[in-house]
C-alpha cells in the first residue's frame, strides 16, 4: 500500500507540477532538453518498475489472508500485473523513443519545438498515464478497504 501511494503521488507531482513547470519555464524548446528529460525519467522509472514490483509481490503473498472477496483479489492482482506492464512500456519503450525522437543531432540547427513523432508518442503516454491512475487508485482504495477491515 505504501510503495503504491509513493508511486501514484511521484507521478502525479512529475506529470502535474515538474514537467508543467519546465514546458512554462521555456525549457522544451532548448537543445538539451532531450538530455535533461531523459535523465529524469530514467531514475523515475526505475522507481516506477521497483514500486510496480512491491505492488504485485505485495498483493501476491497477501492473497490467502485478504478479507476481500475473490473478485476483488482477482481484479486487484490483474489491474498489479498491468501496472507492471505499463512501467516495464515507460521504462524500456516510451523514454527512449520519444527522447530518440528529441535528440537535436545538428548543434548549429536551431530547435523549432516539438518533433513530428512526438504528439503521438505523447498521447500513448497520456493514455497509459490515465489507466495508470485509475488503475492504482482502485488497488489502493482496494488495499485501504481491506486494512481498515482488519483493525
Amino acid at each position: 500500500m505504501f510503495a503504491l501511494g509513493f508511486w501514484l503521488s511521484g507521478s502525479l507531482i512529475l506529470d502535474f507540477v515538474i514537467m508543467p513547470g519546465l514546458s512554462a519555464a521555456g525549457m522544451m524548446s532548448q537543445s538539451g532538453f532531450a538530455t535533461a528529460g531523459y535523465s529524469i525519467f530514467w531514475i523515475f522509472n526505475r522507481i516506477e518498475l521497483l514500486c510496480a514490483a512491491l505492488t504485485l509481490a505485495g498483493l501476491l503473498s497477501l492473497r490467502g489472508t485478504s478479507n476481500l472477496y475473490r473478485r476483488v483479489r482477482r481484479w486487484s492482482i490483474f489491474l498489479s500485473v498491468l501496472l507492471l506492464a505499463i512501467a516495464i512500456i515507460y521504462t524500456y519503450i516510451m523514454t527512449p523513443q520519444m527522447s530518440a525522437l528529441a535528440l537535436q543531432l545538428d548543434p548549429w540547427e536551431v530547435a523549432s519545438g516539438m518533433p513530428a513523432g512526438m504528439i503521438e508518442m505523447h498521447e500513448g503516454y497520456w493514455l497509459l498515464e490515465a489507466i495508470k491512475l485509475i488503475a492504482a487508485t482502485s488497488v489502493l482504495g482496494w488495499c485501504y478497504y481491506d486494512w481498515r477491515t482488519r483493525a
